[in-house]
């Protein structure tokens, strides 16, 4: 079976003049494969993504949704472990099987590959496929300047595996006046927001008003996914990249990076922030 989201090792510790020897928790990482299946079609490998164990169903969900394979609600309608009997028992329970009441809502590719923990658009076609899909307007959310400075926080304040590790991305949903829906914690930040929306998802929870917060940076495949789940707004402790602005502004979402303390930097809908 897939391990837990930490792994114990006997390490040894150099500090200063001083050695020790103790056991540290460190971060699982294991690959994961999604598969996708609709009627008439067996299930076919799409992708292998590294991540933390861990809520994989909600992870497979939300990949789905963002990547437009699963645009209506219940396009999905079963997420499951594979049972293939050619797998080891720790195979099955790192391979996830979708599977559709239909085709999906977008064509697959071939295949994408293998996605690292960095990186949540490696192995797509390229980034003009992902500007030209044809996207729902984003519905604008609005929350007051206090709640969008705390926000990273109450995030912290919900990631007891990078208490004990330090190795962990988390992406939440909270509600305009800070009270939190769901948060979810990976080694990847893009598979930290595809569990959350995939939670979203599996449970028919509703993503309109929610702000969408990341402990790290807001790149590409952050802003993406969010436009893909309809979020209008969203909250990073780190940077936005380049592109993430340009994405964020063409899609009127309210972006907020560097938030930490009384300090943030809104880079695009700042009249959403209210003062």
């Amino acid at each position: 079976m897939s391990k837990g989201p930490t792994t114990r090792f006997k390490v040894e510790v150099l500090d200063g003049d001083r050695t020790s020897r103790r056991e540290d928790v460190v971060t699982t990482e294991e690959p994961l494969e999604l598969r996708l299946e609709w009627p008439g079609r067996p299930p076919e490998p799409l992708v292998v993504t590294m991540r933390t164990p861990g809520s994989d169903f909600e992870l497979a969900a939300g990949f789905c949704l963002g990547e437009g394979f699963a645009v209506r609600p219940d396009a999905i309608r079963t997420v499951a472990y594979c049972t293939d009997v050619k797998l080891t028992q720790e195979q099955q329970f790192n391979t996830v099987t979708v599977t559709f009441d239909g085709p999906p809502d977008r064509e697959p590719p071939q295949r994408y590959g293998v996605t690292s923990a960095a990186c949540g658009v490696c192995g797509q076609q390229s980034l003009d496929e992902l500007a030209e899909r044809d996207y729902d307007p984003v519905d604008p959310v609005e929350a007051p300047l206090d709640v969008v400075r705390r926000l990273p926080d109450v995030l912290r304040e919900a990631q007891p595996t990078f208490s004990r590790t330090g190795g962990l991305h988390a992406a939440g949903l909270y509600t305009t006046d800070g009270r939190k829906v769901v948060v979810k914690e990976d080694v990847g930040r893009h598979n930290a927001v595809d569990k959350v929306v995939g939670w979203t998802v599996l449970n028919q929870h509703s993503r309109q008003g929610l702000v969408l917060v990341v402990s790290g940076r807001a790149g590409y495949e952050i802003i993406q996914k969010a436009v893909a789940a309809g979020l209008g707004m969203i909250v990073a402790v780190g940077a936005p990249s380049s592109l993430a602005v340009d994405l964020a502004r063409r899609f009127n979402i309210t972006l907020a990076g560097f938030a930490r303390g009384d300090r943030c930097v809104l880079y695009s809908a700042p009249e959403r922030v209210l003062r």
